[in-house]
Protein backbone atom coordinates (compact mmCIF):
# COMPACT_ATOMS: atom_id res chain seq x y z
CA UNK A 1 0.00 0.00 0.00
CA UNK A 2 1.38 3.31 -0.75
CA UNK A 3 1.45 5.85 1.96
CA UNK A 4 0.68 9.31 1.21
CA UNK A 5 3.06 11.80 2.51
CA UNK A 6 2.50 13.50 5.66
CA UNK A 7 1.97 16.89 4.22
CA UNK A 8 0.55 15.69 1.52
CA UNK A 9 -2.93 17.99 0.06
CA UNK A 10 -5.62 16.90 -2.28
CA UNK A 11 -5.62 18.54 -5.73
CA UNK A 12 -3.05 21.53 -4.70
CA UNK A 13 -4.91 21.99 -1.16
CA UNK A 14 -2.40 21.92 1.78
CA UNK A 15 -3.00 18.84 4.52
CA UNK A 16 -4.22 21.42 7.30
CA UNK A 17 -6.73 23.10 5.12
CA UNK A 18 -8.38 19.71 3.90
CA UNK A 19 -8.26 18.67 7.66
CA UNK A 20 -10.57 21.70 8.22
CA UNK A 21 -12.84 21.32 5.62
CA UNK A 22 -13.51 17.53 6.21
CA UNK A 23 -13.61 18.40 9.98
CA UNK A 24 -16.65 21.31 9.25
CA UNK A 25 -18.22 19.06 7.15
CA UNK A 26 -18.50 15.56 9.31
CA UNK A 27 -19.39 18.18 12.43
CA UNK A 28 -22.43 18.86 10.53
CA UNK A 29 -23.10 15.40 8.88
CA UNK A 30 -22.48 14.05 12.26
CA UNK A 31 -25.28 17.08 13.98
CA UNK A 32 -27.87 16.78 11.26
CA UNK A 33 -27.86 13.41 10.68
CA UNK A 34 -26.38 11.43 13.77
CA UNK A 35 -23.77 9.29 14.20
CA UNK A 36 -25.54 6.17 13.15
CA UNK A 37 -26.63 7.45 9.71
CA UNK A 38 -23.48 9.18 8.76
CA UNK A 39 -21.13 8.19 6.48
CA UNK A 40 -17.39 8.42 6.02
CA UNK A 41 -17.93 7.87 2.02
CA UNK A 42 -20.59 11.36 2.64
CA UNK A 43 -17.99 13.29 4.35
CA UNK A 44 -15.49 12.45 1.66
CA UNK A 45 -17.99 13.20 -1.21
CA UNK A 46 -18.97 16.26 0.11
CA UNK A 47 -15.43 17.60 0.92
CA UNK A 48 -13.92 15.96 -2.90
CA UNK A 49 -11.62 13.81 -1.63
CA UNK A 50 -11.82 9.85 -1.89
CA UNK A 51 -12.89 7.63 1.45
CA UNK A 52 -9.30 6.50 1.84
CA UNK A 53 -7.79 9.77 2.08
CA UNK A 54 -10.26 10.83 4.83
CA UNK A 55 -9.58 7.68 6.35
CA UNK A 56 -6.05 8.26 6.34
CA UNK A 57 -6.24 11.29 7.88
CA UNK A 58 -8.30 10.97 10.59
CA UNK A 59 -8.33 6.86 11.00
CA UNK A 60 -11.91 5.25 11.40
CA UNK A 61 -15.68 6.62 11.81
CA UNK A 62 -15.40 7.15 15.35
CA UNK A 63 -12.11 8.55 15.59
CA UNK A 64 -13.38 11.25 13.14
CA UNK A 65 -16.56 11.53 15.44
CA UNK A 66 -14.25 12.39 18.21
CA UNK A 67 -11.81 15.04 16.20
CA UNK A 68 -15.45 16.71 15.64
CA UNK A 69 -16.61 16.14 19.17
CA UNK A 70 -13.78 17.20 21.19
CA UNK A 71 -13.66 20.94 19.55
CA UNK A 72 -17.12 21.25 20.21
CA UNK A 73 -16.99 20.31 23.65
CA UNK A 74 -13.89 22.31 24.73
CA UNK A 75 -15.32 25.11 23.11
CA UNK A 76 -18.95 24.93 24.99
CA UNK A 77 -17.05 24.20 28.09
CA UNK A 78 -14.98 27.49 27.81
CA UNK A 79 -17.79 29.46 26.81
CA UNK A 80 -19.86 28.33 29.63
CA UNK A 81 -16.78 28.77 31.96
CA UNK A 82 -16.21 32.31 31.00
CA UNK A 83 -19.57 33.65 30.56
CA UNK A 84 -20.10 32.34 34.29
CA UNK A 85 -16.94 33.71 35.64
CA UNK A 86 -17.76 37.47 33.71
CA UNK A 87 -20.02 39.20 36.82
CA UNK A 88 -18.11 42.62 36.85
CA UNK A 89 -18.51 43.87 33.09
CA UNK A 90 -22.27 42.61 32.51
CA UNK A 91 -25.03 42.68 34.88
CA UNK A 92 -27.28 40.32 32.90
CA UNK A 93 -27.76 36.97 35.03
CA UNK A 94 -26.21 34.08 34.51
CA UNK A 95 -28.76 32.15 33.09
CA UNK A 96 -28.75 34.75 30.39
CA UNK A 97 -24.91 35.12 30.18
CA UNK A 98 -24.45 31.40 29.66
CA UNK A 99 -27.78 31.54 26.91
CA UNK A 100 -25.55 34.40 24.84
CA UNK A 101 -22.10 32.56 25.58
CA UNK A 102 -23.85 29.25 23.82
CA UNK A 103 -25.37 31.06 21.01
CA UNK A 104 -21.71 33.08 20.23
CA UNK A 105 -20.23 29.50 20.20
CA UNK A 106 -22.48 28.16 17.95
CA UNK A 107 -22.39 30.81 15.38
CA UNK A 108 -21.57 29.28 12.07
CA UNK A 109 -22.02 25.34 13.34
CA UNK A 110 -25.34 25.47 14.82
CA UNK A 111 -25.63 21.73 14.46
CA UNK A 112 -22.73 21.09 16.49
CA UNK A 113 -24.39 21.01 19.36
CA UNK A 114 -26.16 17.99 18.67
CA UNK A 115 -22.89 16.12 18.17
CA UNK A 116 -22.43 16.40 21.62
CA UNK A 117 -26.05 15.37 22.64
CA UNK A 118 -26.55 12.74 20.16
CA UNK A 119 -28.24 9.58 20.70
CA UNK A 120 -27.59 7.43 18.04
CA UNK A 121 -24.16 6.77 19.44
CA UNK A 122 -23.23 3.23 20.23
CA UNK A 123 -23.24 2.47 24.12
CA UNK A 124 -20.23 2.32 25.53
CA UNK A 125 -18.21 3.32 22.72
CA UNK A 126 -15.29 5.77 22.78
CA UNK A 127 -17.22 8.25 21.47
CA UNK A 128 -20.19 8.02 23.51
CA UNK A 129 -18.21 8.10 27.08
CA UNK A 130 -16.18 11.02 25.53
CA UNK A 131 -19.92 13.03 24.62
CA UNK A 132 -21.06 11.81 28.05
CA UNK A 133 -18.12 13.48 29.82
CA UNK A 134 -18.85 16.85 28.20
CA UNK A 135 -22.50 16.80 28.99
CA UNK A 136 -21.73 15.95 32.58
CA UNK A 137 -19.41 19.01 32.89
CA UNK A 138 -21.59 21.44 31.19
CA UNK A 139 -24.56 19.70 33.46
CA UNK A 140 -22.25 20.80 36.95
CA UNK A 141 -21.76 23.99 35.27
CA UNK A 142 -25.37 24.52 35.24
CA UNK A 143 -26.03 23.08 38.34
CA UNK A 144 -23.60 25.76 40.11
CA UNK A 145 -25.34 28.47 38.18
CA UNK A 146 -28.69 27.40 39.20
CA UNK A 147 -27.85 26.83 42.95
CA UNK A 148 -28.38 30.64 43.44
CA UNK A 149 -31.82 30.45 42.04
CA UNK A 150 -32.88 27.50 44.18
CA UNK A 151 -31.96 28.91 46.79
CA UNK A 152 -34.16 31.98 46.88
CA UNK A 153 -36.80 29.85 45.82
CA UNK A 154 -36.53 28.25 48.97
CA UNK A 155 -36.05 24.81 47.26
CA UNK A 156 -35.27 21.91 49.75
CA UNK A 157 -35.46 18.98 48.38
CA UNK A 158 -31.88 17.69 47.00
CA UNK A 159 -34.03 16.10 43.58
CA UNK A 160 -34.87 19.56 43.04
CA UNK A 161 -31.15 20.34 41.40
CA UNK A 162 -31.29 17.33 39.73
CA UNK A 163 -34.72 17.82 37.86
CA UNK A 164 -33.54 21.15 37.16
CA UNK A 165 -30.63 20.75 35.59
CA UNK A 166 -32.22 18.38 33.23
CA UNK A 167 -34.68 20.88 32.71
CA UNK A 168 -32.12 23.34 31.69
CA UNK A 169 -30.41 20.99 29.42
CA UNK A 170 -33.53 20.64 27.14
CA UNK A 171 -34.41 24.13 27.39
CA UNK A 172 -31.32 24.77 25.68
CA UNK A 173 -31.29 21.75 23.19
CA UNK A 174 -34.95 23.00 22.53
CA UNK A 175 -33.66 27.09 21.69
CA UNK A 176 -30.75 25.56 19.68
CA UNK A 177 -32.93 23.66 17.68
CA UNK A 178 -35.51 25.99 16.93
CA UNK A 179 -32.53 28.37 15.88
CA UNK A 180 -31.25 26.22 13.48
CA UNK A 181 -34.26 26.51 12.02
CA UNK A 182 -34.32 30.02 11.88
CA UNK A 183 -30.81 31.04 10.15
CA UNK A 184 -31.28 34.71 10.02
CA UNK A 185 -31.69 34.96 13.57
CA UNK A 186 -28.08 36.37 14.82
CA UNK A 187 -26.69 34.71 18.69
CA UNK A 188 -27.12 38.77 19.71
CA UNK A 189 -30.75 38.40 18.11
CA UNK A 190 -31.37 34.81 20.18
CA UNK A 191 -29.76 36.47 23.22
CA UNK A 192 -32.16 39.23 23.45
CA UNK A 193 -35.12 36.79 22.58
CA UNK A 194 -34.27 34.61 25.28
CA UNK A 195 -34.39 37.42 27.76
CA UNK A 196 -37.92 37.92 26.24
CA UNK A 197 -38.83 34.65 27.35
CA UNK A 198 -36.80 34.44 30.89
CA UNK A 199 -39.17 37.82 31.84
CA UNK A 200 -42.15 36.39 30.49
CA UNK A 201 -41.79 33.14 32.31
CA UNK A 202 -41.49 35.32 35.36
CA UNK A 203 -44.11 37.20 35.13
CA UNK A 204 -46.21 34.01 34.24
CA UNK A 205 -44.93 32.32 37.40
CA UNK A 206 -45.86 35.09 39.25
CA UNK A 207 -49.05 35.82 38.05
CA UNK A 208 -49.95 32.12 39.23
CA UNK A 209 -48.70 32.72 42.70
CA UNK A 210 -51.15 35.15 43.24
CA UNK A 211 -53.90 33.15 42.19
CA UNK A 212 -53.02 30.17 43.62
Amino acid sequence: MTTLPSRAGTKGVPRATRERQVLAVATEEFGLRGYEATTVAAVAARVGVTKPLLHHYFGSKEDLYLACLNPVGDGLLDAIRDAMADHATDAAPTPLRVMGALFAALDGRREAWFVLYDGTLPPGSAGARRAAYYRGAIDDLAAVGTAGLLQEAGAGDPLDADALKYAWRGLCTALVRWWANHPEQSPEAMTRRCARLFAASRTILAVDDENA
